[in-house]
């Protein structure tokens, strides 16, 4: 299993002009991006337990911890991806399985005795904490996300905003599906790399007074139940 290196830093709007003009300039658009841009808009569903467990382990700053999340793209609901997410300190790792939206509503449903003997081992361990940990669907997240990469230390540098959360909701395909904004108008920039950060990107990324933190998307779109 994999790690990578993620810090996540909150930047102001003047900020977020200016890192977009300096990624622009030495970075390549993410190939998420819509019409050759680095902009797309992402909808996670995310997973917890009825006591919260994902959510108190990141308030906490628990150094071990994960959370499951099915996301899609740009409203194409056609390619979606279940994930789970692996945290120890500041290292990550992201596993993925593709997931149909007929399987999605079935989870969404209640109908999940298909998961247990499914070919996807990321499936079978869901199924599995469902059962032992109680996970469930839990709020649905959206946001906006401008994505740049840069080959030397597979480098994914993300600027997102525009935060909403479905509060409670969290039948993710419905027509009538309404999101709020999650509290502030916060903006996050994200940096990730493997071993090393290039020395050209480490200065095209550093805002003067801003510093690492332990944001956390869903825990923001969690501040109303």
């Amino acid at each position: 299993m994999k790690f990578r290196h993620e810090y996540k830093h909150i930047i102001t709007p003047s900020d977020l002009v200016t890192l977009r003009m300096r990624l622009q300039a030495v970075t390549a658009p993410d190939k998420n991006g819509v019409n050759g841009t680095p902009k797309y808009f992402i909808r996670s569903l995310y997973f917890d337990s009825p006591g919260d467990k994902a959510l108190r382990e990141k308030i906490t700053g628990a150094q071990k911890r994960e959370k499951f999340r099915i996301r899609y793209y740009n409203n194409d609901t056609s390619f979606i991806r279940l994930e789970k997410k692996s945290k120890i300190n500041s290292l990550c790792n992201k596993q993925s399985a593709r997931i149909s939206r007929d399987e999605v509503s079935a989870i969404l449903e209640g109908r999940t005795e298909w998961m247990i003997n499914d070919s996807r081992e990321l499936i079978r361990e869901l199924y599995r904490k469902m059962q032992t940990q109680g996970l469930r669907p839990k709020t649905v997240v959206d946001y906006t996300r401008e994505a740049y990469t840069y080959l030397p230390g597979n480098c994914r540098l993300t600027l997102d905003y525009s935060i909403r959360t479905g509060i409670a909701e969290t039948d993710m395909f419905s027509p009538d599906f309404v999101t709020v904004p999650a509290g502030d108008s916060t903006i996050i920039l994200e940096v990730k790399w493997d071993e090393f950060l290039p020395q050209i990107i480490r200065d095209t990324v550093t805002v003067r007074g801003v510093r690492p933190t332990a944001f956390s998307k869903y825990a923001a779109c969690r501040i109303y139940g």
